[in-house]
């Protein structure tokens, strides 16, 4: 059964830190690429950042290029994402997302990713 459990979100003042991780199971975890989205109260969802299923190719939302990073550790069947200088607009849910397409090119489209996690709650004050 395919699993994604997200852990690491909470409340941080703007301009703070936090490092999300998602831990897979269910399928051999080095073969697809990993993706992270999140929602807002009242938003479509919306894509942040994603990694090919070797690592080697990263993919950001112009919003979070530069304070945002993806990487993953396949030995741990975890992908993470560090999120630095935080904003308040940076609130929202934030899911874990695996394509099931056998080491494909990553995508940065929603709807073509297959598992998803439950979300964790990130809120960041002013």
């Amino acid at each position: 059964q395919v699993q994604l459990v997200e852990s690491g979100g909470g409340l941080v003042q703007a301009g703070g830190s936090l490092r999300l991780s998602c831990i897979a199971s269910g399928r051999t975890f080095s073969d697809y690429v990993m993706g992270w989205f999140r929602q807002a109260p009242g938003k479509e969802r919306e894509f942040v950042a994603a990694i090919s299923w070797s690592g080697a190719n990263k993919y950001y939302a112009d919003s979070v290029k530069g304070r945002f990073i993806i990487s993953r550790d396949n030995a741990k069947n975890t992908v993470y994402l560090q999120m630095n200088s935080l904003k308040p607009q940076d609130t929202a849910v934030y899911y874990c997302a695996r394509d099931r397409r056998y080491r494909r090119e990553v995508t940065l489209t929603a709807y073509e990713y297959d598992d998803w996690g439950q979300g964790t709650q990130v809120t960041v004050s002013s």
